[in-house]
């Protein structure tokens, strides 16, 4: 996917998360808005892998630990959620090392914990 085509699937997936969340508002845990938010998603026709496992390596091909990205939608974008109160720092530096790890680019953070929905993106 091309710069143009990965803003395009992002404003999709952040226009679909701001309707959820208009929908449900915040209060629920993590994994209500996941689950909405795969279903919306598919619903789009968009290709979404929930709990997308990634392997953290050493530099000599050693696994040093397994994580799992919340949602990979269309093979190219990381989407981490969150439900609590604001977007913290640990927050982005663990989607961007979901990012090192996974060897993607463009990842989205979102935050359906707050009273209006918090977005990040973020590029490595």
């Amino acid at each position: 996917m091309d710069e143009a085509e990965i803003l395009e699937l992002c404003d999709q997936v952040r226009q679909i998360a701001f309707d959820l969340h208009s929908y449900l508002r915040h209060g629920h845990m993590e994994k209500v808005y996941e689950n909405g938010l795969v279903h919306r998603l598919r619903k789009a026709g968009l290709k979404v892998e929930q709990q997308y496992p990634l392997k953290v390596n050493d530099a000599d091909g050693t696994l040093l630990g397994d994580y799992y990205a919340d949602l990979l939608v269309e093979s190219e974008l990381i989407v981490e959620l969150k439900a609590c109160r604001a977007i913290a720092d640990e927050h982005i530096a663990q989607t961007l090392g979901y990012l090192r790890a996974s060897r993607h680019r463009h990842a989205l953070l979102i935050n359906f914990g707050a009273q209006k929905t918090q977005f990040r993106k973020l590029v490595l």
